[in-house]
């Protein structure tokens, strides 16, 4: 499997600040977004990625804020974070994408800038002393569950003040097992079910058992605002620069809720036909296979992946890459492959060999699931998946087929 090696994972807490402690968190605010807005400034043009920010802004960082040294590093890095978010928007158009301007009052930190005690209380580097402030939440919070339980470690946080209070967005991070891996006391799931998914431009999403989620609404909000960026840098006042931050910020949040919508979706479809893995193509091979794609849907398809996998995981169901190659020129029904079986323009699938006819990304969807099945094991001790799911059934990758009535009836015994 491609992807993150750790689950990740938000426990969000008020701080019992004492008000001798509130000054220093308050400078450290205005400091950390000072720091990032000079790093975006410094390089802004030249570079964006974290270790080429860190290279070019570190040294000025440490010369010009009161930052230390590995918060003058966060700040580089959340610099290029904020760099490559604007190149992203504006399809990689240098000429176009609007610098970032930090006004947002919040503060990053890691494990070396804060530590977190048993006793349910924080310290924070700021730009004078420690602060150490406790925890609030009611007990028996979510938050409990990751700081009491030793798989979670604490990981990258944010502080945020807001209406004069402070909290904290607590990181945490657990290591992901190996795909497949059970308990030694327990049975390997020699029957799971896979649930194949195609990722695409026009239909952003759609599964083996044939849901379609449209990415119509996305492309077209996305051509809108990249008209709209055009003709706002072009008119080049400050009133317009802000119009379109704003604009930003609008279709960034239409994207996200659209995503989580949309993963959303995929987790119910895995949980109503009782998958136990979700199978996604490669992310890097399914952008150079879509023509159509450009930078955004490439950061669109790694979002949503994410937000399928932290979803799924809290169900128990694993989500997994496999190698996406012929998956929309095969058929599913004879396995004749060829490229034209597949009319791109129409989202039309029809075998040159048997005639079998579906929509392309449908087609597709299938194949992923059984590319996830052929290619065996997904782990040592696991014997992985045997069937996709279907809209009426569950299928081998040889066509045994079992109605969804005759599978509930087996699942029974």
């Amino acid at each position: 499997m491609t992807g993150p090696d750790y689950f990740k994972r938000t426990a969000v807490t008020r701080l019992a600040v004492e008000s001798a402690d509130r000054g220093r968190l308050l400078a450290m605010v205005r400091e950390w977004k000072r720091g990032c807005q000079i790093a975006v400034n410094t390089a802004w043009g030249d570079c964006h990625t974290r270790s080429e920010v860190q290279q070019l802004a570190y040294d000025v960082l440490r010369e010009r804020t009161d930052l230390g040294s590995q918060h003058a590093v966060l700040a580089t890095h959340r610099a290029a974070e904020a760099i490559k978010g604007a190149l992203d928007r504006s399809d990689g158009d240098t000429e176009t994408a609007v610098k970032p301007e930090f006004t947002s009052p919040t503060v990053v930190y890691d494990t070396r800038t804060m530590t977190l005690f048993d006793d349910r209380s924080v310290s924070l580097t700021t730009t004078e002393d420690r602060v150490q402030c406790d925890l609030v939440f009611q007990d028996g919070g979510y938050q409990t569950q990751y700081l009491n339980d030793d798989r979670w470690e604490p990981a990258k946080s944010s502080l945020r003040y807001r209406n004069g209070e402070f909290d904290l967005h607590l990181g945490f991070r657990a290591e992901r097992p190996e795909i497949g891996a059970s308990n030694d006391n327990e049975p390997s799931d020699e029957g799971a079910t896979v649930l194949g998914v195609s990722l695409g431009v026009d239909s952003l999403a759609v599964t083996s058992t044939a849901r379609f989620f449209s990415g119509d609404e996305l492309s077209h909000r996305h051509r809108e605002f990249a008209e709209l960026r055009t003709d706002l840098n072009e008119t080049d006042t400050r009133s317009a620069l802000r119009t379109l931050r704003q604009a930003g910020e609008r279709n960034d949040s239409f994207v996200r809720d659209t995503l989580h919508t949309v993963a959303g979706g995929i987790v119910r479809e895995a949980e109503q036909y009782a998958c136990s893995v979700i199978a996604f193509g490669e992310l890097e091979a399914v952008r150079e296979t879509l023509p159509k794609a450009d930078d955004f849907h490439a950061w669109v398809f790694d979002r949503l992946f994410d937000f399928v996998a932290y979803r799924a995981e809290e169900r128990g169901i694993t989500v997994v890459q496999v190698n996406p190659e012929y998956t929309s020129q095969r058929c599913t029904s004879c396995g004749f492959t060829h490229p034209q079986n597949r009319d791109i323009e129409r989202n039309h699938f029809e075998c040159l060999k048997c005639g079998d006819e579906a929509n392309d990304h449908y087609n597709a969807a299938k194949n992923v699931g059984f590319r996830c099945i052929r290619r065996g094991p997904l782990s040592s001790r696991g014997v992985g998946a045997r069937y996709c799911a279907l809209g009426s059934g569950r299928v081998t990758p040889d066509g045994d087929f079992v109605p969804n009535e005759e599978f509930a009836e087996v699942q029974k015994h």
